[in-house]
């Protein structure tokens, strides 16, 4: 490949990772500035918060506003934090993973919560005033360059936000980084355990909801290993109902401007798995590419 042509491929892989951030922001924008959540006149949030493994005490903690139903599983359900212990989540939304995070840290802790999306940032921000909560705060920034200092967090986690970056590599790197040594990673995320139809692959709507961007597991494990972390554990998995998978966007408006027979929809649906996959930065070691082994 010649110069030249390297430089419009480049070029033409960064306008396609813009339109894909910007359709993710667009979507989300809206569902925050939405007053009755993301269902607007749909399923019941809480019964969906439960069966994501979320307890009627976690739901009762969360101020109002801040459960939206975007989330496929609850990443704190099997995290060990402690008191005085910092946390992150990456693409935070309106919080609601973050409340319960600082409760379980406590007034000595510290939660931080990044999104690219200015009208969550914004709703998260009124939702820890009303709250009262002192240790959280909320972030504008892309969880593919965090706003956050090195080595400065004890846990990583995320909800369901992951499969919407074009650039995974990148994210696990910035975890990695941020993560102090013998931090752990938990994370609630969508795989695919099969191949995707191209429309499917190509849709904005799909990828904005939580199923064009999803790689598969094996994918998925590969890009934490070479981020560094060690430990990788998958802690659960199952499979994810189309209808669940399109968050707030009911199927039939997830789907519009595809034609997909019944059996297509039912091939998609069976190959979206919901994943909690845990893993560790390595205690202490060289800087990386150093070319020295890790201890």
């Amino acid at each position: 490949m010649t110069e030249k042509s390297q430089k419009t491929a480049d070029t033409g892989i960064q306008e396609d990772t813009r339109s894909i951030r910007d359709t993710v922001r667009e979507k989300y924008a809206a569902v925050a500035e939405c007053e009755c959540g993301c269902c607007c006149g749909g399923p019941d949030l809480d019964a969906i918060a439960e069966a994501l493994g979320y307890s009627e005490e976690d739901l009762g903690k969360v101020p109002k506003g801040a459960h939206l139903g975007l989330g496929c599983g609850n990443p704190l359900a099997l995290a060990a934090l402690k008191g005085g212990e910092r946390v992150l989540d990456l693409g935070s939304g309106a919080g609601f993973d973050c409340f319960l995070a600082a409760y379980r840290v406590g007034l000595e802790g510290h939660v931080i919560g990044v999104d690219m999306t200015h009208e969550m940032v914004d709703r998260a921000r009124e939702n820890a005033a009303i709250a009262g909560l002192t240790q959280i705060e909320f972030r504008l920034g892309e969880i593919e360059h965090l706003p956050v200092e090195d080595e400065s967090i004890d846990l990583v986690i995320s909800n369901c936000v992951i499969n919407l970056s074009p650039d995974k590599e990148q994210v696990f790197k910035e975890a990695y980084r941020v993560l102090r040594h013998g931090g752990g990673l938990m994370i609630s995320d969508i795989v695919v355990t099969g191949a995707l139809p191209d429309k499917v692959r190509e849709s904005a709507a799909m990828y904005a909801g939580c199923i064009a961007g999803a790689v598969s597991q094996e994918e998925y494990v590969r890009l934490m290993e070479e981020a560094g972390f060690l430990e990788i554990e998958i802690l659960e998995s199952r499979r994810y109902p189309l209808e669940e998978t399109a968050c707030c966007a009911p199927g039939e408006e997830l789907i519009e401007g595809l034609i997909l027979t019944e059996e297509e929809m039912a091939a998609v649906g069976d190959v979206i798995t919901s994943v909690k996959i845990r893993a560790t930065k390595m205690r202490w070691g060289p800087p990386r590419g150093s070319g020295i082994e890790h201890l």
